[in-house]
């Protein structure tokens, strides 16, 4: 079936389509054109002067629904995907925490079946951990961080055709050579939870180290040792000019001014939005089992209010978070879209509205709200 998109401002690499009609035909996008004349044989959607763009690509995500991804199983994946579906998310990868290897093999699993399905949002895995300096692990991963075992990590990668990122510390023992290994299989190495400074972030680009992971959180910046003082690995990530970085847009994370200094330094090519949201973003408002945390001020606290224990912030909540920053809604749109696509590798297909590309498109309304998703052509409900 043929379906036309039409009355709506259309998001294009080229810049936005004041008129025009998005076709959308067997799961592809058939074209996107500025001519609004309806077709005899298509299914007609109106977007009512709404923004018409392209689906948001999900990279980094511990939950959502009420489940989390180290349940490690099937029900748990759907119900956080479809979760987040809802707010746009049109392509997905799962993200374990620090976890035993004995959880990240199962969860490779069920994210191999999940993958071969057709029309699938799952793009792949992405591991966080447990190659992380316990210094800078945080709350969330206390007792789940170790040392790198090249072995374990090999044996698992070896295993399996699905992991395509995976996060640790390149100040470890080890680490350089566990990037070199990874990026020798095509899977991108980020750096996260670290007291890394510029020596250590030099070596690691170069080693295969070239993302930064939630950057400025779990990681240091400008700071003084007795008399003297350093860079952080904020500042080491800003003087390396091909290190991509992802922001937790949620307002909360990061200040605006933060996240307006970010995209000013780094570029829309070379910035990404995520959510890194646990079991409780999008879960529909209900009431939390956990007397370690609470929900305030949209995140998620530890009970005693001393820190962040985590987002709780869906894909649709970083656009408006930019846009509020001062961020022009195209380049908002083009962190949480194409930039991902980029740098997970499939801009070929994903991350824009373009023909032959996978018809992933989202309807917001000038709020900047989630009004109508397509994942592959299919409309969600």
């Amino acid at each position: 079936m043929l379906t036309q998109l039409i009355n709506g401002r259309i998001f294009t690499p080229q810049g936005w389509l004041n008129e025009g009609s998005v076709l959308i035909k067997d799961g592809k996008i058939l074209e996107v054109t500025n001519c609004d004349l309806a077709l005899v044989d298509a299914q007609m959607i109106d977007a009512k002067g709404m923004y018409i763009v392209p689906g948001f690509i999900c990279m980094h995500a511990h939950g959502g629904g009420g489940h989390d991804f180290t349940e490690c199983t099937e029900e748990a994946f759907r119900a956080i995907i479809q979760a987040h579906l809802r707010h746009g998310a049109t392509s997905f990868y799962p993200t374990l925490s620090s976890s035993p290897f004995d959880k990240l093999h199962q969860a490779a699993a069920i994210c191999e079946k999940l993958m071969d399905e057709p029309d699938s949002p799952v793009l792949g895995l992405h591991i966080e951990g447990p190659y992380l300096n316990p210094k800078m692990a945080g709350e969330q991963f206390a007792g789940q961080v170790k040392a790198i075992d090249e072995k374990e990590y090999k044996d698992l990668v070896e295993s399996t055709s699905c992991i395509k990122r995976w996060d640790a510390s390149p100040e470890l023992p080890g680490a350089l050579d566990f990037a070199r290994y990874l990026k020798s299989k095509d899977i991108l190495v980020a750096i996260s939870h670290t007291e890394a400074e510029y020596p250590d972030i030099k070596a690691a680009y170069e080693a295969g180290f070239t993302h930064a992971a939630h950057f400025y959180n779990a990681m240091p910046g400008f700071h003084k040792r007795r008399e003297y003082k350093y860079e952080g690995t904020v500042e080491s990530v800003y003087l390396t000019d091909g290190m991509t970085i992802e922001l937790i847009a949620d307002g909360i994370h990061l200040p605006s001014t933060i996240l307006r200094l970010a995209y000013t330094l780094k570029g829309v090519e070379h910035t990404c939005l995520v959510t890194d949201a646990l079991s409780f973003a999008a879960n529909d408002g209900k009431p939390i089992d956990d007397p370690r945390v609470i929900i305030e001020d949209g995140v998620c606290k530890l009970a005693d209010r001393s820190a962040l224990a985590g987002s709780i912030a869906t894909s649709d909540v970083l656009v408006r978070t930019m846009v509020k920053a001062g961020v022009p809604l195209g380049d908002a749109l083009r962190m949480v879209s194409e930039t991902p696509a980029r740098i997970m590798g499939v801009y070929d297909r994903k991350g824009s509205l373009q023909k032959g590309k996978d018809a992933d498109v989202v309807i917001l309304d000038k709020d900047l709200n989630v009004r109508a998703v397509w994942q592959k052509g299919q409309l969600m409900e």
